[in-house]
């Protein structure tokens, strides 16, 4: 385990609005607001076509290859996630959503897409005096948080 401290700054109530690809918006405002670290809750509706990564094909296979799950309809979703910067000091969004529709749930991560179906409201937790970043990892390829 590795760990740092940090401290709470402002927090951000934020809509997001029909068709916004959620980690696109939520990077573009943390930039524009100078916002280096957060954690963020969310909830709303994705819209079809949204995209998420739902894990390797083979857990410890090498090279890795992710599996993607494409929403065939609309679904209610609730996520959490972290933003750190990455070596060049852009924001990075790592976020999961669960989405579900009817009795059926997927959970992946939103990196490849989300659209935004109508609303989708965020809670953004600004963290700051942190030195945490989002680094990649030659063994996995990922940009992986340092604390």
């Amino acid at each position: 385990m590795k760990y740092a401290e940090a401290r709470a700054g402002r927090i951000f109530v934020i809509r997001l609005e029909d068709d916004d690809i959620v980690h696109e918006v939520i990077e573009k405002f943390a930039r524009e607001l100078d916002i280096k670290a957060a954690a963020l809750i969310v909830l709303g509706g994705a819209d079809l076509d949204s995209k998420l990564v739902v894990g390797p094909e083979e857990g410890r296979a090498k090279p890795l290859h992710p599996m993607e799950h494409i929403l065939e309809d609309v679904h209610e979703v609730a996520g959490t996630g972290t933003l750190f910067p990455d070596d060049q000091g852009n924001p990075i969004l790592h976020m999961h959503m669960a989405c579900g529709r009817k009795s059926s749930t997927v959970t992946g991560c939103i990196r490849t897409g989300v659209k935004v179906w109508h609303v989708m409201e965020v809670i953004l937790f600004e963290l700051i005096d942190t030195t945490g970043r989002r680094l990649v990892d030659p063994e996995t390829g990922f940009k992986l948080l340092i604390p």
